[in-house]
């Protein structure tokens, strides 16, 4: 059987993601200075103001206006042609502190708050994730790349990525298309169009420098390129199109390709298990896979507020489970602690390393502060396995 399947991501300057690296560099900088801080910091910017707002306790001082300015520079807003600058852009904080009623939960060891929570893996990729959303992530960061190493120096800070791949019999075989979304100057603007669309050299080297790297064998003369279909993209970022944290939670997850939890991630503490019980998940999950115990695995955790222990453990492998999914629930229970005080410690989340999730994806990453990632228990969990 043959069908498609499509995942997308977006760039650091898009405003959704722009608010969610500004929320988990708050994060940051209060666990950098109080491990025990509880932070849920909602950030949002429209046309020349950002608003910084939720609800945090901590021994900490974060200079809100000082910090977001930086990240902002960073992502690239730095001058007045992309329409936002991180000079003259208007910040108000609004950050109250956290509700006493929640806290009396949290601080006994319970949950921070209700909800259900996903992680899934499967062997599509060596990062055993699915295909689509991490040629999409990887498009992006390749797209961040080029335009901070000055090889494409007429690109701005937003853009967009979208891969649609298709598989025969449940495996992916080809990318059968690309979407480009890339603001840019007016450097490229072709004036036999009036200006009206980018210059086909400049359509041309976006694949070549950013898409075939990146896709590589997954291309052949049949797959379609649509690149900034509209024409031209030079209107981007705040100045286009208001920013919330926590928008884009399918980019931020598995690309669609499973159901998603209940709750965003970034701005959030990991006592909140929006957040530590995604990890935790997709650690299991990986773990199982990783372990030859399935090919695909979904786990699904429910918790409630104040509870310690989840309502409920789901497993799912789709059919492709060496034993059955009740008993790698059992395994489950018997090797992991889902507990907020276990997953924290097992995954060592009380440090500063929540910014650099907020943007290209927070799962399937090999970088030191995704500890989530490892599968560390998987030669247990294979040994384990074999005597059921």
């Amino acid at each position: 059987m043959k069908f498609y399947f499509t995942s997308e991501s977006v760039a650091e300057g898009h405003p959704d993601k722009l608010c969610d690296q500004i929320s988990d560099g708050v994060l940051d900088e209060v666990l950098k200075y109080d491990p025990d801080g509880r932070v849920a910091c909602e950030t949002f910017v429209t046309m020349g103001l950002l608003i910084v707002g939720g609800e945090i306790t901590t021994t900490a001082y974060v200079d809100i206006h000082k910090l977001a300015r930086q990240i902002i520079k960073q992502i690239g807003y730095d001058n007045p042609k992309y329409g936002f600058d991180y000079h003259t852009c208007a910040i108000i904080n609004t950050i109250n502190s956290q509700s006493s009623d929640i806290a009396q939960g949290v601080d006994a060891g319970g949950a921070g708050d209700q909800g259900m929570m996903v992680g899934f893996a499967c062997k599509e990729t060596p990062e055993l994730m699915p295909l689509p959303i991490a040629l999409a992530h990887k498009l992006v960061k390749r797209m961040a790349d080029v335009r901070h190493d000055g090889i494409l120096k007429y690109l701005g800070p937003d853009g967009k990525s979208q891969v649609t791949v298709e598989y025969h019999d449940g495996h992916p075989k080809r990318v059968d298309s690309v979407v480009l979304a890339c603001q840019h100057t007016e450097d490229i603007l072709d004036p036999k169009t009036d200006k009206k669309k980018i210059t086909k050299k400049a359509r041309e080297e976006l694949i070549e420098v950013i898409a075939k790297p990146i896709l590589k064998e997954f291309i052949d003369k049949d797959t379609k390129y649509y690149i900034n279909e509209t024409g031209k993209f030079v209107i981007g970022g705040p100045q286009s199109d208001t920013g919330m944290t926590g928008r884009k939670i399918v980019v931020d997850t598995y690309g669609g390709m499973v159901a998603s939890g209940g709750g965003a991630f970034s701005g959030k503490d990991p006592t909140k298990v929006d957040r530590s019980a995604a990890y935790m998940a997709r650690y299991v999950a990986k773990n199982i896979v990783a372990a030859g115990i399935a090919d695909k695995c979904l786990i699904h955790l429910a918790y409630v507020i104040g509870k310690a222990e989840p309502l409920a453990i789901l497993v799912d492998t789709y059919g492709t489970g060496k034993v059955s999914d009740t008993a790698i629930v059992k395994l489950i229970r018997e090797n992991f602690d889902l507990t907020p005080q276990g997953m924290i410690k097992t995954l060592d989340l009380l440090r500063p390393i929540y910014r650099k999730t907020a943007c290209y994806g927070h799962f399937g990453r090999q970088e030191p502060e995704f500890s989530w990632e490892i599968t560390d228990m998987a030669t247990t969990l294979k040994k384990q396995a074999a005597k059921l």
